[in-house]
């Protein structure tokens, strides 16, 4: 390992550490309803994934390797906030992040750890993740007492009110939440069971974007609209600047309600971007053997689709959701990953029923597919930047997940087993598997 290999670890190491529980930091949280200042938080998750080898018919640049593999990564976030004046807040999120998922995060269109990027350098690096700021106005006089979290100031906060953000956040922070099913750091892991698979969100490498997010928010109904930077390259990390022809707008409305006293809620999420994106048909016509999509880059092409996006409790303890997502696919996978369509759903419980209130575990499946213009590029050769196999014997990926979390040190560290089933990775039947990978996740929270 390098020198620079070694001080990077070592950087993670020492964050990792500081992350964990001590009793004072415990004794200074407060549950008091108190506007606060200042809001100072932190999270680390330690993620370890195996994979026993399978057979496979033949594979490519882009496939799941065969072998066995045993790959871990590390993310480390600082939420650093401070209000500014009445509404508005600025918020700072540096972060360390490094490891691997399995086969470089190539081979599986949903993949397998949602805490894992498209990176080439496993080595633990530290960048800035947010950086925004945020203008509640508001609408009523009444309101509600939210308590300090990640990328919040403890406050009294309006039940009905205009919102304004600004800077560098994660989209997937303000569209397509689910409170069983969107943080693969205490949650599932898969990419396509935190968010809706066919969403190609804008994001860079690491998963952030420069953007302008307005909200209008009501105890009854939510509406968002978002407009973010997309990157020079396909899952590239610098940002594209010409926002007159490369450019990505989400919006999103949700519908909360009670079913049976039990709260819930749907979302409906549409999403167009235009970018110096290339065209699988194209492609094809221009190398009818082997085509490479950035042969037909250019501006003015573009890719829209939506979601849908349901969760309700079902008891207190007991809840469920459902995703459906889909794109039109005629242009290349641009930020996220290869599905085009994709639909998931699974049911989760805490172990309130078993006095450990703070435990949780899930079940989920999630199947996912591609456009006809998308499977004939992967048929003749054709890469993305997550598959390619050299051909195609089409199937739908099909994934299961299931995890228990387990509550170590009260509200503060987390040990979470999990094992996911595997059909047809990157779509292809030839190299059916099955795959079985197995992890195990250690969370700290402050």
């Amino acid at each position: 390992m390098s020198i620079q290999k070694t001080k990077s670890v070592r950087i993670a190491s020492i964050i990792f550490l500081l992350t964990l529980p001590t009793p004072s930091a415990i004794a200074q949280q407060s549950d008091s309803l108190t506007n606060d200042r200042f809001s100072i938080h932190s999270q680390t998750t330690v993620i370890n994934q195996i994979k026993p080898s399978f057979s496979a018919k033949y594979s490519g640049d882009n496939s799941l390797t065969t072998n066995r593999e045993s790959k871990t990564s590390i993310t480390s976030t600082l939420y650093l906030g401070v209000r500014l004046w009445q509404g508005a807040s600025l918020f700072i999120n540096p972060e360390i992040a490094g490891g691997s998922g399995l086969s470089g995060a190539l081979g599986i269109a949903a993949a397998t750890n949602g805490e894992t990027f498209r990176i080439g350098d496993p080595a633990p690096q530290i960048y800035l993740a947010r950086l925004f700021y945020k203008q509640i106005i508001a609408l009523t006089s009444a309101k509600t007492y939210q308590k300090s979290d990640f990328n919040i100031i403890g406050d009294h906060l309006p039940d009905k009110y205009l919102a304004i953000t600004f800077g560098k956040i994660s989209i997937a922070d303000f569209f397509d939440r689910n409170k069983f099913s969107h943080d693969p750091r205490n949650q599932f892991m898969s990419w396509a069971l935190m968010d809706n698979g066919a969403w190609d969100y804008p994001a860079n490498t690491r998963g952030y974007s420069p953007s302008l997010v307005f909200e209008y928010v009501t105890k009854k109904y939510e509406l968002r609209y978002g407009i973010s930077l997309v990157p020079l390259t396909a899952n590239g990390n610098t940002m594209n600047w010409a926002i007159s022809k490369s450019v990505s707008n989400t919006i999103e409305y949700t519908h909360l309600h009670l079913m049976k006293n039990q709260p819930g809620a749907i979302r409906l999420l549409g999403f167009f971007t235009t970018t110096d994106m290339g065209n699988y048909r194209q492609s094809i016509a221009l190398s009818p053997l082997n085509p490479n999509i950035t042969d037909t880059r250019k501006y003015g092409n573009t890719k829209f689709g939506f979601g849908i996006n349901a969760e309700q409790n079902i008891t207190t303890d007991l809840g469920c959701f459902f995703r459906t997502s889909w794109n039109d696919g005629n242009n290349e996978t641009w930020v996220f990953t290869e599905i085009d369509r994709s639909l998931s759903a699974g049911l989760t419980m805490t172990g309130q029923r078993w006095k450990r209130d703070n435990d949780n575990c899930g079940i989920a499946f999630v199947v996912s597919g591609i456009s006809n213009p998308h499977k004939d590029y992967l048929k003749a050769g054709g890469k993305g930047f997550i598959l390619g196999d050299g051909n195609l014997t089409y199937a739908w990926e099909k994934l299961a997940e299931i995890y228990y979390s387990a509550e170590l040190v009260k509200n503060r560290l987390y040990l979470s087993g999990t094992y996911q089933f595997l059909l047809n990775p990157g779509y292809n039947s030839d190299r059916q598997g099955p795959v079985n990978i197995f992890s195990i996740r250690l969370h700290s929270v402050i």
